[in-house]
């Protein structure tokens, strides 16, 4: 899970895959996740990507699954190796939306394509980061002294703050689940979520779920 990808947080990816087992009668031998990397980041710098693929290896498991198939990798290269090392091993990449299924040249071909629209995707949204950075230094703003929650200043930019992404992702889903601001600033005292200052409060949770939907809109 990337910055950019708050709506498909880790646990609606674990339950995806938990219903695209059951609906299979597959088991699960483990569920690995890596958060706040990018869909460019090396195979060998994603520590949840290889230690499922010791479990698939270990398990002599013959699927490697993931929610979408750009969850594997934003790079058409990466991905590409990805799927080589898993061929290798005797197993196959499936995601649970189906889209890149089956061994007709078809399927293939729409792999492919799924690739390159992921990576299309990632450099998009950098795109569009660069440019509201060049916007803000042409016009001779700073930043404030203090970072949107989720980020933190490096110099004239910002970086993520991956601690914070995470509760980010937690608030988003626990909203869409219902749950009032009271109720989900207890679930995240209770997980061990940060805020910035000493306890959750109603209005910066209010806050961060304005901004997020905002990144999020079409």
């Amino acid at each position: 899970m990337s910055t950019e990808d708050q709506i498909l947080g880790p646990q609606a990816q674990r339950a995806a895959l938990e219903r695209w087992a059951s609906a299979r009668s597959v088991e699960l031998v483990g569920v690995f996740e890596d958060r706040g990397v990018s869909g460019a980041t090396a195979l060998d710098r994603r520590p949840g990507l290889l230690a499922a693929l010791d479990c698939m290896a270990e398990h002599r498991a013959g699927l490697l699954v993931a929610a979408k198939r750009d969850r594997f990798a934003r790079d058409v290269i990466l991905a590409a190796q990805l799927e080589r090392l898993v061929e290798r091993a005797g197993a196959k990449l499936m995601s649970t939306d189906g889209a890149s299924d089956g061994d007709s040249p078809e399927a293939k071909m729409l792999r492919r394509i799924l690739d390159v629209f992921g990576q299309f995707e990632r450099d998009l949204i950098r795109g569009r980061t660069r440019a509201a950075l060049a916007t803000k230094r042409a016009k001779r703003l700073k930043f404030g002294s203090t970072a949107p929650y989720g980020w933190r200043i490096a110099g004239d930019r910002l970086e993520v703050e991956p601690g914070e992404q995470a509760a980010i992702t937690r608030v988003v889903e626990l909203a869409d689940a219902a749950k009032s601001l009271r109720q989900i600033a207890a679930i995240l005292t209770a997980e061990g979520h940060t805020p910035r200052g000493r306890r959750w409060h109603p209005n910066s949770l209010r806050r961060i779920l304005s901004a997020s939907r905002r990144e999020t809109r079409p």
